[in-house]
C-alpha cells in the first residue's frame, strides 16, 4: 500500500468525502484532456511521433490507474 501511495500520490484523497473524490476525478480528466491536446500537436512532428505516442500511452494508463485507485480508496477496498 505504501508503494502505491508513493507511485500514485494524487489517487489517495480524504476518505469518506465524495466532493474530494469528484474533484480528484475531474482533475484527472482535465489533465488527460490537456495532455491529449499537447500530444496531438507533438504527433505532427515526424521525428518525435513514435516517442510521443509511447509516452502518451503510458501517461494515459497512469492517469486511468490513478482514477481507479481513487475510487477504490473511497470505497474502502484498499487497506
Amino acid at each position: 500500500m505504501d508503494t502505491l501511495k508513493k507511485i500514485f500520490p494524487l489517487a489517495f484523497v480524504k476518505k469518506n468525502d465524495i466532493v474530494a473524490l469528484v474533484i480528484n476525478i475531474i482533475i484527472h480528466i482535465v489533465v488527460e484532456a490537456v495532455l491529449g491536446v499537447v500530444i496531438a500537436i507533438l504527433l505532427k512532428v515526424p521525428v518525435v511521433n513514435v516517442i510521443v505516442g509511447a509516452v502518451s500511452g503510458l501517461v494515459g494508463l497512469y492517469i486511468l490507474i490513478s482514477a481507479i485507485l481513487s475510487v477504490l480508496d473511497y470505497l474502502k477496498v484498499l487497506k
